[in-house]
């Protein structure tokens, strides 16, 4: 057994084993550390413990020491540091026309090496941007081309689940993914669904393929002739994850039924003729699934009539009393009424007029109860009277036309009329 501590560098998410040479380190604590590229800057993440020797790849290198101030303030400095380079770079990048795109820079902790990561489609010859960046910041100057991948990993994100890029969390290298994990869980092969921000296949695709390849191994494949407690027929689909398959009987080949794995019997695994193939005559026993306390009350609360309330069913198998009962239903019975009384089965028990407790008197209602009540009666409102609606505009026409044959000289025909008056008859010639 070895004593080491475990460390994670920055922005990475794999740990190391280094030796902390007598020195107790707590977790969360940064120590200067001892590599093969010079002095580095890390995060302690695992105190002093133990580990197999088989699990060290040796030699071990050692812990120079426990951060100081000074060493905080350093490794700010090459914080802003990197700023200031990457945009440097960009412009230099601009400026030489090279297809690069620049992804991140690190400063060494002692400040003589800038590591500048890029990603390119192809070769891309920098040597002359090498020149003019050592040039500027007068250190050892390396360029890295790196995949999509180590860039997800590097400036990290969220994923289409919502939460953070499991490379630049907890994965420590990645993982070959194919697109045969991605038929073996029955996904949409559509590139937009099964890849990541990288664009890449997702490396969750990975993390349950051993699942689904044991329970392919236990389930007959698509198109088998299997037997059923309801027939023979053929499988048209397979669900891994509930393990139960579809099955197009021969005699209702219309209509599939559903069926456990261990409720049919393979006659034949995958595509095939039937030839040749003989079929027994006793056929697999259907499994019985017992109902829960919660399927059985939704089941029989469903039926027309049922009780809304209906007494649990552990409840009636344990054999509890009435009353503890009543107390779980909220004291709702079918066979009382709504006082909640009991109803008396027999004359003999009815109680006689003597036997009744008198009536407590009525207590008065406290005053803030009934300025409550009176504050929740809608208030009274007067109703205003209805005027009746007349036509003014008939009106004001029939004041126009009166206005109008006045100014003309006329007479209103219905003020200044007169009838004239009848002259008498007289008698004619020869009228005696």
């Amino acid at each position: 057994m070895a004593e080491v501590i475990s460390v994670r560098f920055r922005g990475g998410s794999k740990n190391y084993y280094f030796d902390p040479r007598g020195l107790q380190v707590e977790p969360g604590t940064y120590v200067v550390i001892e590599t093969a590229q010079g002095m580095e800057y890390a995060r302690c993440v695992e105190g002093n413990h133990e580990v197999p020797d088989q699990s060290v790849v040796q030699p071990l290198r050692p812990v120079v020491r426990i951060a100081t101030e000074n060493d905080h303030r350093a490794a700010e400095y090459n914080r802003k540091r990197e700023k200031e380079a990457f945009g440097i770079c960009e412009k230099k990048i601009a400026a030489h026309g090279l297809e690069m795109k620049l992804v991140n820079v690190e400063c060494s902790f002692e400040g003589n090496k800038i590591i500048f990561f890029f990603t390119a489609d192809g070769r891309v010859d920098f040597r002359e941007l090498v020149k003019d960046l050592a040039s500027v910041f007068r250190a050892r100057i390396e360029l890295r081309q790196i995949g999509v991948r180590d860039e997800a990993k590097m400036l990290g994100g969220l994923g289409i689940c919502g939460r953070p890029l499991c490379c630049s969390q907890f994965l420590d290298e990645f993982i070959p993914v194919s697109i045969k994990m991605a038929k073996t869980q029955s996904l949409s092969l559509n590139p937009t669904k099964i890849s990541g921000t990288c664009g890449r296949l997702m490396c969750c695709l990975k993390y349950e393929q051993a699942a689904y390849e044991d329970a392919a191994g236990r389930m007959p494949k698509n198109d088998s002739f299997v037997d059923t407690p309801d027939g023979i027929g053929n499988v048209s689909s397979v669900d891994l994850l509930q393990e139960q398959v579809q099955v197009r009987l021969d005699s209702a080949p219309e209509s599939p039924k559903r069926y456990k794995a261990a409720e049919i019997r393979v006659l034949r695994n995958g595509k095939g003729s039937r030839d040749g193939i003989e079929i027994p005559k006793d056929r697999p026993a259907r499994l019985q699934r017992q109902e829960t306390e919660e399927e059985l009350v939704s089941r029989f609360s469903r039926r027309p009539g049922a009780v809304k309330n209906p007494i649990p069913v552990a409840s009636v198998l344990a054999g509890e009393p009435a009353e503890e009962e009543d107390r779980r239903s909220g004291g709702r019975r079918r066979h009382r009424p709504k006082g909640g009384k009991p109803r008396p089965q027999n004359a003999a028990e009815k109680p006689t007029k003597a036997e009744t407790p008198p009536r407590p008197p009525k207590q008065e209602r406290p005053a803030r109860q009934e300025k409550a009540e009176r504050a929740m009666k809608p208030e009274r409102v007067e109703k205003l009277p209805v005027r009746p609606v007349t036509d003014t505009t008939a009106e004001k026409k029939a004041a126009a036309d009166r206005a109008a044959r006045q100014q003309s000289g006329g007479q209103d025909h219905k003020t200044n009329y007169r009838r004239p008056r009848r002259k008498p008859r007289g008698k004619g010639p020869g009228e005696g």
